[in-house]
């Protein structure tokens, strides 16, 4: 939201706190119809995806001071835009590399993001004057996560090559290397001094010390959920798309593929919630078919937290926007029970505005406004205009 002047009449951005009245008024108050270039139609004789559907934005950065976000689509482009003015600013093509995961670094004219052509390079990319600055070369295979350390020049990367790479944006060849049994999905703690790794089909998130990464993780989760018996024999498994860590590195949010996301104990590895009540993304489209075993969709970035870590935000294949509140939390410790099922949270509220499914949520770091993407790309902010109907009223009953 743009400053406004506070009571003492200086032009000072004014702070907003987050609560229910709030986050249930949000409503897209600037939606980008033409953020994406639609599907070329199939040449004669070529061959035609089936049940792809429209092409979707698939992945969404902000700068560290929420002035700006960038997004990657299907269509080979980054477009950047101005939280700020609600103004696109410009568009980038890739479309010799492809473009995935973009993330900005600490500053706000360079990204890095990984490649989905080509070859599975990693390319540190000026927004500035639209040149690679670097590259980092070891992956085998598609890179699937990428993440920004949030206190210095460091990244991490996972790969469907079934390895994590750590890096550095000032050398081009990786300083750390863990070879694991599948492919994984990876964060960083607030304080980038721990990193979590989520492995697929063993149902495991390890935590690991940023210092001795070589050494064995200090923590190994199993996610495992025991209500997902008394739906089906044998359980499906759930398919992590993305982890996330709290601002204040207690809990643990598990994106998934399916009709449920999961929030841990980060300290100990109790499953502590089950986030239920919209349509899980593994799909394009509504009307296509689940298939028998999970996996991802076409985004990772279909939930998150709000910055100070009281609510999460969730897309829906339905076009939903669900929002949780976190703020009560079980407390569990001791001996971690595999068999004690998760509190079953049902969203606080399901905004509705979103055309199309809302592959990618993110809430500002900074700003009141949230952002989703799919086919389109919507601003969010809070409607202000019923807050002014019932300041009205109390003036009319002042004056009664």
């Amino acid at each position: 939201m743009p400053p406004t002047t506070n009571a003492n009449g200086n032009n000072a951005p004014s702070t907003i706190p987050l609560a229910n009245a709030l986050m249930t008024k949000l409503k897209p108050a600037k939606v980008f119809k033409n953020a994406v270039e639609p599907t070329p139609l199939p040449t004669p004789g070529g061959s035609s995806r089936t049940n792809t559907g429209p092409r979707h934005i698939t992945s969404i950065t902000f700068d560290d001071r929420g002035d700006q976000v960038l997004t990657a689509s299907e269509d080979e482009t980054f477009r950047l835009y101005s939280c700020k003015s609600g103004k696109h600013l410009k568009t980038l093509y890739s479309k010799k590399y492809g473009v995935d995961l973009p993330r900005f670094t600490h500053k706000n004219t360079t990204v890095i993001h990984a490649s989905t052509k080509e070859d599975d390079t990693i390319r540190y990319h000026s927004l500035h004057d639209n040149k690679y600055l670097q590259y980092f070369k070891g992956h085998k295979q598609r890179v699937i996560s990428l993440e920004m350390s949030p206190v210095d020049d460091g990244f991490m990367s996972g790969s469907m090559d079934n390895t994590v790479r750590l890096w550095d944006l000032r050398v081009p060849t990786c300083r750390g290397l863990l070879n694991l049994p599948s492919s994984p999905v990876v964060a960083y703690d607030t304080s980038g001094l721990v990193f979590a790794v989520g492995i697929n089909r063993y149902s495991r998130i390890l935590l690991y010390d940023q210092a001795n990464y070589d050494k064995a993780p200090f923590l190994t989760i199993t996610l495992e959920d025991p209500s997902l018996a008394l739906v089906s024999y044998p359980p499906r498994p759930i398919y992590m798309t993305s982890l996330a860590f709290s601002s204040n590195g207690k809990y643990l949010l598990v994106g998934c593929s399916g009709d449920a996301h999961y929030i841990l104990d980060a300290f100990e590895g109790h499953l502590l919630a089950k986030l239920e009540g919209f349509v899980g993304l593994e799909r394009r489209r509504l009307d296509a078919p689940p298939s028998i075993d999970p996996v991802k969709g076409n985004s990772g970035e279909e939930v998150s937290w709000t910055p100070d870590s009281k609510y999460v935000v969730g897309g829906s294949l339905d076009g939903r926007i669900a929002v949780w509140d976190v703020q009560n939390l079980p407390v569990r410790s001791g001996v971690v029970d595999l068999k004690v099922p998760p509190t079953r949270l049902q969203p606080l509220t399901a905004l509705d505005g979103h055309s199309g499914p809302a592959r990618c949520v993110k809430f500002n770091p900074r700003l009141a406004m949230m952002v989703t993407a799919g086919t389109e790309l919507a601003f969010w902010l809070p409607d202000q205009s019923a807050d002014n109907e019932e300041i009205a009223k109390e003036l009319l009953k002042k004056k009664s």
